[in-house]
């Protein structure tokens, strides 16, 4: 993150000795990005970070991408995934299903209701949006708590797990990049502060604020690692002598935090704003976007919809969270939605969307919204919950049959 935290007790000057209160010498571990040049942490444990006992497999799921062909929009139904029942079966780690992929970006989206085991991605960093319930992320900075209408952005290789209490559930969407995820560069200063136009301040962030102390040996921690095989993804249990909880002290600026939607301030203006406006974070060729609820352009002849766009570098993928999209009224788009729409593929309101928002003063909707610079592939679960007419939906559901030359 931008800003120096400090939590714990850290030694006066970098990479010298220091011990406990009993006189044991502790562990430093630095944990930085791009070849120890960008951010960086560092970390004092009790015990020797690297040390194992025991290694296993992970079957990650079913990691398999097929191309977006015949190319077409598309509406996924996220919620008709789970059934009820097992939800109490599932965990954040294990339990999420991918939707889209490319060689930047995945996402993926799981309803949980069990505390998941100890993980760590290998490949980059993770921004989960929770669009429902709430959770404990112990991580081995502290703990978080998060709550509907968090992000919550946790950097490559950071140790943790998501802790579930007893009847409770979450619906978490996960965007995994192969890659780091950060404020857009145009709302920091030279030296990473957050600008006067950004839509979101240092306040609005929430870093660990205590540390935790846990015990216990032979732990099991699960590792999303490059690997073979046709989705260059693989898993690998790591078995640890002593808990990776054990963090005495840290200071840096790398560590995780969260960010509510609600504290995001949208910037309007006289006639409708294009999407850049909306974003949040950026990762490696994608961008994160969010509409929140806000008052629409205000010149007399404005319309508030959007008008139709070819994104021509990019797919757009919206995941519609909650209110009533004003845009997409008439397509079944609903809460829980997820609408694809293909680089260069032209898409905008439904018919009578334009005319019925005219006037309007104030839109109701909350919306994540990922634009990839590369296309998107189809998961196993898009395929699943892909209602299959969505493409027709501008036509009044008239569609031709298959054209092949």
């Amino acid at each position: 993150m931008a800003y120096y935290r400090q939590l714990g007790v850290v030694p006066q000057q970098r990479h010298t000795l220091l011990r406990d209160e009993d006189g044991k010498v502790l562990y430093e571990e630095l944990m930085g990005e791009e070849g120890f040049s960008l951010d960086s942490a560092l970390l004092y444990h009790r015990h020797i970070p690297s040390a194992l006992v025991g290694t296993g497999s992970w079957d990650v799921g079913d990691q398999t991408l097929v191309p977006n062909d015949p190319l077409l929009p598309r509406h996924l139904l996220l919620h008709d995934l789970f059934d009820q029942g097992g939800v109490s079966e599932l965990d954040a780690v294990t339990g999420r299903r991918l939707l889209l992929g490319n060689g930047d970006v995945r996402i993926a989206y799981a309803h949980v209701g069990k505390t998941s085991p100890l993980y760590k991605n290998g490949i980059g960093d993770e921004c989960v949006y929770v669009e429902r319930g709430s959770a404990l992320v112990e991580t081995q900075f502290g703990p978080l708590e998060v709550a509907e209408g968090d992000y919550i952005v946790i950097p490559r290789a950071t140790i943790h797990r998501w802790v579930l209490r007893d009847g409770e559930d979450a619906r978490l969407y996960f965007i995994e990049a192969n890659s780091h995820i950060a404020p857009p560069k145009r709302y920091l200063s030279r030296y990473g502060q957050l600008l006067e136009h950004a839509p979101y301040s240092e306040r609005d962030l929430r870093g660990p604020s205590e540390l935790l102390q846990r015990e216990g040996g032979d732990v099991e921690l699960y590792i999303k690692h490059r690997g073979r095989g046709t989705s260059g993804i693989q898993g690998t249990i790591h078995v640890l002598p002593h808990h990776p909880f054990d963090v005495v002290g840290w200071d840096g600026c790398l560590y995780p935090y969260v960010f509510n939607i609600r504290n995001y301030m949208p910037l309007t203006g006289k006639v409708h704003q294009p999407p850049p406006a909306h974003q949040v974070f950026e990762g490696h060729n994608f961008v994160i976007c969010n509409f929140v609820p806000r008052k629409v352009d205000y010149h007399e002849l404005a319309v508030p919809v959007p008008y139709y766009h070819s994104n021509v570098d990019s797919d757009e993928i919206m995941f519609y969270v909650d209110g009533d999209y004003e845009a997409r009224k008439g397509s079944g788009i609903g809460k829980g939605s997820v609408s694809i729409h293909p680089g260069g593929h032209p898409h905008g309101p439904q018919p009578g969307a334009v005319e019925a928002s005219l006037g309007a003063e104030y839109f109701d909707e909350t919306a994540v919204m990922v634009d990839t610079f590369r296309p998107l592939d189809l998961g196993e679960t898009a395929l699943a919950v892909d209602d299959g007419v969505y493409a027709s939906s501008w036509t009044g559901g008239r569609w031709l049959a298959e054209v092949r030359r």
